[in-house]
C-alpha cells in the first residue's frame, strides 16, 4: 500500500463515521419540509463553473451534510490527489502510469510533465496534424485511390475510442460540414459494417482505425473487413488503397506499419491516454473533420476551462467536486445504485452511453489501490435517454417505482433551432420532472383535486426524490467540453473517496480471455476440443449443429 493510500485509509474513517451518524439522525427528513423551511435553499445549494449552472437543492441534503462531505474529501486528501492528476504523477496505481490526458486539453503555454518530460509540446504538432488532414478532407483536396474526393468517413474503434467520437460528433452536429458523411463502426457483429457502408461509394470512403495498442481484436476485425471492402471495389494497387483510404490513430507504430498504413497517415496516441478520455486526443479526428479544426479547438478550451476551475478553485465552490461528492452521499449514504441522465437535447442522445463507460469503467471496482476488498458500494449503474421521451418509457419507474434513483437532469438555455414554442416546452417539462421527483404528490392533495379515494393511492407520487439539474446557456462545442469535463473530475472525485484506481479496467480483460478457446471450438474443422464448463460446452455443440458444422461424439 503506498503511503498516500495508508493516509486515507486512516484519516478517511472519521468523516465516514460522522456521515453515517448525520444520516441516520435525518434519515426521515423531506426534501418538501426542506424547502419550506428554507426560502433561500433554491439558491443556496448552486455552483456556477464556467457556462454550467449546477443545482444540487433537490437532493436530500442540508448546509451540515454538504460540511461534512467536505470533511470527507478534506480527510480523504483530495486536493492532493487533484495536484497528483496535474503534475503527472502516477496515480493510475496498477499500471504504473500517468493518467494525463488534462494535457491533450492544455494550451500551448501549458506545462505538464509525464516521466520528466514537458508532453504539450508533442499534444500540439498532433493537433496541428490533425488539422492539417481535417482541411484537406474539409476542402475536398485529399483524394481517394481512384482521384474521387473523399466524402465519406468511418471511424473504427471500440470503447472510448468508439463512444467518445460518436458523441462529439452527435453533439455537435449543428456545427458540422454536411456534404460529408461521418458514421462509426465498433461492434465486430457484421451487421454494423454492412449497414454503415451499404450506400457509400468505396471511391469516396475513408477509415479511421483507432487502437492505441493496433491489437484490439474488434477493431482490427473490423478494419481488415474494410481492407477487404475496398479492394474488391478498387482497382487500384494495394498501397494505393492504404494510403488514400486508411488513417490510424496509435500507438503501436510497428502494427500499423505492418497492417500496411502508410507511416505519413499515423496519428500518435501516448499510453498515458486512457481511451474513455481519448475524445481530445487524434482519437477525436473524425470529430475534427466534421466540425473543422477551430470548433475543435473550442470544445478542447472547454475543457480546460473545467479543469482549470478544478485546480483552483476551493472545494466548497469547486462544481465537480460537488457534484462527484453528492454522488457518494446517494450511492453510499441513501444506497442508491443507479443514476439516471437525462439530457433535454436532442443532440445529446448518445452521452448517457458515454457516460456509462466513463463512470462504470473508471469506478466499477472491488478492491481498492492496495488491492484490498473495498467494504461500501463503488459506481452506480448508469442509463439515462433524453427528455422528453424518457418521461414517456421509464418516467414511470423514476416516479413511482420501489427503486430510488437519483436523476442527473441537463438542460440548454437557448435552442439551436428557435421555432415555435418547442424549446420552451422542453425546458418547462425539465422543470417539471425535477420538482414532481422532488415534492410528488399525496393522496390528500388529490382528494381535495376530486380524485376518488379508490383511484387515489394509484396516482400518488410519493416525491423525495433527488435530483441534479445542471443549465448551459447553449450546446456549442465549448460548453459540450466544459459538460464533459464537469463529468471527468467528478468521476475522478468519487473514485479518490472510495480509494480505488480510476483509471485501469481489469474488469474487461477476463471475456477477451475466455474468447479464443471458445472461438477455436467454433469454427474447428476436425474435433472440438469442447473443455469449458458443461453449459458452454452445450451452447458450442449446439450452434455448431446450428451453423451445420461437422459433430464428433464425445
Amino acid at each position: 500500500m503506498t503511503q498516500l493510500a495508508r493516509e486515507v485509509e486512516r484519516d478517511c474513517a472519521p468523516a465516514w463515521q460522522a456521515l453515517l451518524e448525520h444520516q441516520a439522525a435525518s434519515k426521515d427528513s423531506k426534501l418538501a419540509e426542506l424547502f419550506a423551511n428554507d426560502a433561500q435553499r433554491g439558491d443556496r445549494f448552486t455552483v456556477l463553473a464556467g457556462d454550467v449552472y449546477l443545482d444540487y437543492s433537490k437532493n436530500r441534503i442540508n448546509a451540515q451534510t454538504v460540511n461534512l462531505l467536505l470533511d470527507l474529501a478534506t480527510q480523504c486528501h483530495l486536493t492532493q490527489h487533484i495536484d497528483a492528476l496535474f503534475s503527472g504523477a502516477k496515480i493510475n496505481f496498477s499500471e504504473a502510469r500517468t493518467a494525463s490526458h488534462i494535457a491533450l486539453r492544455a494550451s500551448s503555454a501549458d506545462v505538464l510533465n509525464v516521466n520528466g518530460v514537458n508532453v504539450v509540446p508533442m499534444v500540439h504538432e498532433v493537433l496541428e496534424q490533425m488539422a492539417i488532414f481535417s482541411d484537406r478532407i474539409r476542402s475536398g483536396s485529399w483524394l481517394g485511390a481512384s482521384g474521387k474526393v473523399i466524402r465519406n468517413v468511418i471511424n473504427v474503434g471500440i470503447g472510448g475510442s468508439d463512444l467518445g467520437p460518436k458523441m462529439a460528433y452527435e453533439a455537435l452536429k449543428y456545427y458540422s460540414q454536411r456534404d460529408i458523411t461521418v458514421r462509426f463502426i465498433a461492434n465486430v457483429d457484421e451487421s454494423e459494417f454492412e449497414e454503415a457502408t451499404r450506400d457509400l461509394n468505396p471511391e469516396e470512403t475513408l477509415f479511421i482505425v483507432c487502437s492505441k495498442s493496433f491489437t484490439t481484436f474488434e477493431t482490427l476485425t473490423n478494419a481488415y473487413l474494410a481492407r477487404a471492402w475496398l479492394l474488391s471495389a478498387l482497382n487500384n494497387d494495394v498501397a494505393s488503397v492504404l494510403k488514400s483510404h486508411f488513417v490510424a490513430v496509435s500507438s503501436n507504430v510497428a502494427a500499423v506499419e505492418k497492417f500496411g498504413i502508410s507511416m505519413s497517415n499515423l496519428f500518435v496516441i501516448w499510453d498515458w491516454v486512457g481511451g474513455r478520455y481519448s475524445m481530445c486526443s487524434a482519437v477525436g479526428l473524425s470529430t475534427m473533420i466534421a466540425i473543422g479544426p477551430v470548433n475543435f479547438r473550442a470544445m478542447l478550451d472547454g475543457f480546460r476551462l473545467i479543469d482549470m476551475h478544478v485546480k483552483t478553485t476551493p472545494m466548497n465552490r469547486n462544481l465537480p467536486v460537488i457534484l462527484g461528492l453528492i454522488a457518494v452521499w446517494n450511492a453510499n449514504f441513501l444506497d442508491s445504485k443507479i443514476v439516471a441522465v437525462l439530457p433535454y437535447e436532442h443532440y445529446l442522445a448518445h452521452f448517457p452511453a458515454y457516460l456509462q463507460q466513463l463512470t462504470m469503467e473508471s469506478n466499477g471496482k472491488h478492491v481498492n489501490q492496495a488491492g484490498e476488498s473495498i467494504t461500501v458500494s463503488s459506481s452506480p449503474v448508469y442509463w439515462g435517454e433524453p427528455g422528453t421521451n424518457c418521461q414517456h418509457s421509464f418516467g414511470q419507474l423514476l416516479h413511482q417505482g420501489t427503486q430510488i434513483v437519483p436523476c442527473d437532469f441537463i438542460g440548454f438555455a437557448q435552442a439551436l433551432f428557435p421555432k415555435g414554442h418547442g424549446h420552451d416546452i422542453l425546458l418547462a417539462n425539465l422543470f417539471a420532472q425535477a420538482r414532481a421527483l422532488a415534492f410528488g404528490r399525496s393522496k390528500e392533495q388529490l382528494i381535495a383535486q376530486g380524485c376518488s379515494p379508490a383511484l387515489a393511492p394509484q396516482k400518488v407520487c410519493e416525491g423525495n426524490r433527488p435530483s441534479n439539474t445542471l443549465l448551459v446557456d447553449q450546446l456549442t462545442p465549448s460548453s459540450l467540453g466544459q459538460l464533459v469535463a464537469v463529468y471527468e473530475h467528478s468521476v475522478f472525485v468519487q473514485g479518490v473517496i472510495w480509494k480505488i484506481d480510476s483509471f485501469d479496467q481489469w474488469g474487461v480483460e477476463l471475456g477477451k480471455d475466455l474468447a479464443p478457446p471458445i472461438l477455436a471450438d467454433l469454427i474447428a474443422k476436425g474435433k472440438p476440443k469442447l473443455d469449458q464448463d458443461s453449459s458452454t460446452n452445450g451452447l458450442i455443440h449446439r450452434m455448431r449443429r446450428l451453423l451445420g458444422r461437422a459433430m464428433y461424439d464425445n
